[in-house]
């Protein structure tokens, strides 16, 4: 069997990283702690670009993951710029961040790692940070024409202006709020539940009598009365056959019932069909109709060209 052997160990540990990176950093580590399995460095968001690159050439974070976004508005400085990186050589990744504002610029990383370029316009796309020294930071999610920044949340959701794309211009155009009709008041309450005000037409209604409390409560003074118990109960199978087969009982959909001879007719019962005269056979006038039913043969036709 061949043996294959593993650069970077298949788990890495995080014992003396932490230690190992914060001695290395020094005056720009603001903090280090461990979370969810991870070390995660504050950086000065001044010395951000010093910092990685250290972490990239003396430690062997070598390549730059993901650069995200978080927008604390409670916070003197409400955003965080998260960098993600990971140690080929060592199979270990660390988080470093930096804390910025609006009107405070982070500087750049593109002259590290060149996909910094792509990471840094979509956290400026989606939440406003500047990156000073990035000279293509456009907008990368959203069209060229939006106004504001969604992932700050602080920008209307409704108002005076709406966007749609333009055939004509070939782009996302913002223009007036058309409204198709005049905004009504929609009311959508259950009605089961009843409103607390007076629904429109109600005033004219007129006010319903009261109903009298009842003095009395009425019952039912035995079971026959009701129909229930006795003795209702011992006629329930009278006039009722036995089946013919199975022993059940006719009448209760299931079987055929058997006949039952007695001395005395039932009153008006039918007279028994055999004692019926037979009827003589109808006398009709009707022919064969072999002919009208079945087609008649044809001549087989002649082909082309003969006479």
């Amino acid at each position: 069997m061949a043996t294959v052997f593993h650069p970077a160990p298949r788990i890495s540990s995080n014992a003396g990283v932490q230690d190992a990176l914060s001695a290395a950093l020094g005056t720009m580590l603001l903090s280090a702690r461990e979370e969810h399995g991870e070390v995660i460095l504050t950086v000065a968001r001044d010395s951000i670009e010093d910092a990685l690159r250290v972490l990239r050439d003396e430690h062997d974070y070598q390549q730059l993951m993901e650069i995200a976004g978080v927008d604390f508005p409670s916070r003197p400085e409400r955003f965080e710029v998260v960098y993600m990186l990971l140690s080929l050589t060592k199979n270990h990744r660390i988080m470093v961040k930096c804390t910025a504002t609006e009107s405070t610029p982070v500087p750049t990383v593109t002259t590290l790692w060149p996909n910094a370029g792509w990471l840094e316009r979509e956290v400026f796309d989606m939440f406003g940070v500047l990156f000073a020294g990035n000279t293509d930071l456009r907008r990368i999610l959203t069209d060229y024409g939006f106004e504001g920044h969604p992932f700050r949340k602080d920008f209307p959701l409704t108002g005076y202006t709406e966007l749609r794309y333009s055939e004509d211009d070939k782009r996302v155009v913002y223009e007036p709020v058309d409204l198709p009709q005049d905004l009504r008041r929609f009311d959508f309450m259950s009605p089961w539940e009843g409103a607390d005000y007076v629904l429109p037409g109600d005033e004219k209604a007129a006010k319903a009598p009261e109903t009298p409390p009842v003095a009395e409560a009425k019952v039912t003074p035995k079971p026959g009365v009701s129909g229930a118990g006795e003795p209702t109960d011992s006629k329930a199978d009278d006039k009722v056959a036995p089946a013919s087969a199975g022993g059940t009982v006719s009448g209760q959909g299931q079987g055929d019932p058997a006949p039952i001879v007695t001395e005395k007719p039932e009153p008006g019962a039918p007279e028994p069909t055999e004692s019926r005269p037979a009827r003589k056979p109808r006398k009709t006038t009707a022919k064969d109709t072999k002919g009208a039913t079945e087609p008649k043969p044809r001549r087989p036709r002649k082909p082309k060209g003969e006479a």
